[in-house]
């Protein structure tokens, strides 16, 4: 399960980070995903739990070294991904892998579509976040600084990309961390991340329960 990172002019600057001159990819583990409608858990460690809606990638043929121009014709289908991650263990390093790879935080879902339902590329589709009635991402596929085709096109020059691979194409701007005041999911708020043409998915955020 790869993830784009800063893959949206708008979430960039609101980062205060400068647009990737190539996709800042990294990796979710099987473990820190739920489907649609599972609890979303808040672990103890930390209570800035954040949201991000993003467009999935479903990768449905094995390839390497794909040309731009064949890149769809490796696509599966397209589905919705809640890339729920720890903020303040996120920004501990350069590497985000400890604060997006927390148990039970990313949610996937709930339905695939195919490539012919969609838009070419699954380009100019409205992205939104809600928790209740408050919106709070409005972005559009349209804004990617890479697109699909020549996401997977790079992606496949290092690695062999293989039926069931997921790629998470990044999130607009509206983040949780980025707001003034900070917003983060609490206990009992439902998050709901759709995308125009592909679907909504919901889910509760509950604290982790843990046992000594």
């Amino acid at each position: 399960f790869l993830c784009l990172g800063l893959n949206d002019y708008k979430h960039a600057a609101e980062a205060n980070l400068p647009v990737p001159e190539v996709p800042e990819v990294f990796m979710r583990v099987a473990s820190s995903l739920i489907g649609h409608e599972e609890p979303m858990l808040r672990p103890p460690e930390s209570h800035m739990l954040d949201y991000e809606v993003e467009l999935a990638v479903v990768i449905g043929r094995e390839g390497r070294r794909i040309p731009v121009d064949k890149a769809l014709d490796y696509v599966a289908g397209y589905t919705v991904f809640n890339d729920g991650s720890i903020r303040d263990i996120q920004v501990r390093t350069n590497q985000w892998t400890l604060g997006k790879n927390f148990h039970g935080t990313g949610a996937l879902g709930p339905a695939l579509v195919t490539p012919d339902e969609l838009p070419e590329g699954a380009k100019g589709l409205s992205m939104e976040t809600y928790v209740g009635d408050e919106r709070l991402q409005h972005g559009n596929t349209g804004d990617m600084v890479f697109d699909v085709a020549h996401t997977l096109a790079l992606l496949s020059e290092a690695m062999v990309l293989v039926p069931g691979d997921v790629i998470a194409m990044g999130t607009p701007s509206g983040i949780g961390f980025a707001r003034k005041p900070q917003r983060f999911l609490l206990p009992g708020e439902t998050c709901r991340v759709v995308i125009e043409k592909i679907g909504t998915l919901q889910n509760t955020v509950i604290d982790e329960t843990v046992s000594r």
